[in-house]
């Protein structure tokens, strides 16, 4: 072949062979993968992504915040069991995402941030690019991994690694950096289809040791007043068959933390909820499946736990988990399922139940709560207090348990927790480990989005502050959602002032204001109530319609406590300043 026809050979080979670049090659990682929707707010250099994304049959929801969608995102993981995916613009977007992605590993959901940021030539040498920051770094010490992709034959390496991480062993947030330059790499399709990688087995069963498994049988066999505690780990694990068989084989209360509830209904009359306070002081053995003894259980020490000796049994997946307070007498470390159904299995028949004289004691506890608490339930009266609003909600959830319930704020979240009984697992989303307030609208949206079934978001004013921007994305992607904002207007109460007479109260918001008006703005439903009648009327109306909803639910403002039930944490000032 002449030199001329070899280079004419050349071009037209050039010319007919099939290209692929890095924004194909991102989507089809993510689709090899199983990843159907994406949460985000576009931008540079992501904005053709997530079009691209659109085209090729993902899902894109579109925020108005970063951290809102980084929140939809942890969520999403948490009921789906696969990373949920937040796609942010560079610097500022991706500072916005980090508090979500930091969120999400606190409590273990599995979340992908995935950030476009700067070219790292310049951003090392500190020269000014456009929203020049060295993301990855900063992202390292807040996830549980993060990796950064150059070239367009590692995106899927980089994406596979970042799936692997985020669910395997205990799941957190991870941190993928797509620098603008690779989305333009182009590089051959059939190369660049080979270069994808399909995770195997993400996260496979970790069982337990054996002797690990007997050891805390012995104690458990042994126990005079066992206690089970359920965190959302047991929720996460969907584990729901092998608990419920645990819980009732053994005959032992259980106590579901928040998020936990529902994986049992908390009218199963093994349930402790109601008697919180009396099991964790008495019990002698607790069994810790998915839970961990941070602040929300008070350490697993002090006042709360009463004088008597406990030992504790703990599942866990994390052996660091095990004695962060204190110590464990039987540690299982695996996965809840592998643990749970080993437990069982080693119980055989002849394992003796928790005795009576101990589930009697638990039952007449809680009896004896719930009655002294009906009455406070039921008023109808206006301005409505937290309770009597409360009951009216916690009738709702009975009789629609398929209802996911998001649940934020101060006394609106610490009082829902006991009020509002749960019937079915994974329908309970609130604040989690950190207490962070400003999950609302992202929980809200991504519960609409995974599951299709209804939302109703219970806010108080304050913790709707923070994502109430996202009743227009709510709008936008006209989503079954009923926002309840418990308006007492203010944080905690609406009675403050400033005593120099200057400025309102640090604590207290715009009297009377009307957010119902907010959801009108954006063609959505919005409802003004002043009793709990009214407020069962229009929840009820809203669920039916599956329009998204916002309920402006006034509440009096002399009725909220100082930080809830939580106001132990709240230092106060001990020294009188002269005048």
């Amino acid at each position: 072949m002449s030199a001329v026809a070899q280079i004419i050979d050349n071009t037209v080979e050039a010319e007919t062979q099939e290209l692929t670049d890095g924004f194909h090659l991102v989507i089809d990682a993510l689709k090899l993968n199983g990843i159907d929707t994406i949460y985000g707010v576009p931008g540079i250099p992501i904005t053709d992504l997530g079009r691209m994304a659109q085209e090729e049959g993902i899902r894109v929801v579109s925020f108005r915040h970063e951290q809102n969608a980084g929140n939809a995102a942890a969520i999403a993981g948490f009921l789906t069991k696969k990373p949920g995916i937040c796609l942010t613009v560079s610097a500022p977007g991706f500072l916005n995402g980090l508090t979500a992605l930091a969120n999400a590993t606190t409590n273990c959901f599995p979340m992908i941030l995935i950030s476009g940021s700067s070219e790292r030539e310049i951003v090392d040498l500190q020269q000014g690019d456009y929203e020049e920051m060295d993301q990855l770094a900063i992202a390292k010490p807040l996830c549980k991994a993060a990796f950064r992709v150059l070239h367009a034959a590692d995106i899927g390496i980089g994406v596979a690694r970042a799936i692997r991480a985020a669910v395997s062993g205990r799941p957190g947030g991870v941190y993928l950096d797509l620098p603008a330059k690779l989305f333009s790499q182009v590089m051959d399709a059939e190369a660049g289809a080979k270069s994808l990688v399909k995770v195997i087995d993400p996260a496979p069963a970790q069982l337990p040791a054996p002797a690990a498994v007997q050891r805390a049988l012995d104690l458990l066999k042994d126990a005079k007043r066992p206690l089970i505690v359920l965190g959302k780990g047991a929720a996460y694990a969907q584990a729901d068959d092998e608990i419920r068989t645990l819980i009732e084989k053994s005959g032992i209360p259980f106590l579901p933390m928040s998020m936990a509830k529902g994986i049992l209904p908390d009218t199963h009359p093994q349930s402790a909820g109601a008697a919180r306070s009396l099991v964790l002081k008495d019990s002698d053995v607790v069994v810790l499946i998915g839970a961990r003894l941070n602040w929300l259980l008070s350490h697993g020490k002090g006042k709360s736990w009463g004088d008597a000796p406990k030992k504790f049994i703990q599942i866990d997946i994390e052996p660091k988990e095990m004695d962060s307070n204190v110590e464990i007498a039987a540690p299982l470390v695996g996965d809840i399922g592998s643990c749970v159904t080993a437990l069982i299995d080693g119980m055989g028949e002849s394992f003796p139940k928790a005795s009576s004289d101990w589930t009697g004691s638990v039952a007449s506890k809680k009896d004896a709560n719930i009655a002294k608490m009906a009455p406070r339930l039921l008023k109808n009266s206006s301005p409505m207090d937290f309770h009597s609003a409360l009951g009216a909600l916690r009738t709702i959830i009975k009789e629609r348990p398929d209802t996911m319930l998001v649940n934020e704020g101060a006394n609106t979240l610490d009082l829902a927790r006991g009020i509002i009984d749960m019937y079915e697992p994974r329908k309970r989303l609130d604040v989690g480990t950190w207490g962070v307030m400003g999950i609302g609208m992202g929980f809200a949206i991504a519960a609409a989005v995974e599951t299709g079934k209804p939302v109703l978001a219970v806010e108080g004013d304050s913790a709707f502050g923070f994502s109430g921007m996202e009743v227009e994305t709510i709008c936008r992607y006209n989503l079954p959602v009923c926002v309840v904002v418990f308006n007492n207007n203010g944080i905690y109460r609406g009675t403050d002032t400033d005593p120099t007479g200057r400025d309102p109260g640090t604590t207290v918001f715009v009297k009377d204001s009307r957010y119902d008006k907010m959801m009108e703005a954006f063609g959505g439903v919005g409802v003004n109530v002043t009793t709990p009648h009214e407020l069962a009327a229009a929840v009820n109306a809203a669920i039916d319609s599956g329009r998204p909803t916002l309920i402006n639910a006034v509440i009096d403002p002399e009725a909220g406590s100082e930080s809830g039930n939580i106001g132990s944490l709240n230092p106060q000032s001990v020294v009188k300043k002269k005048k």
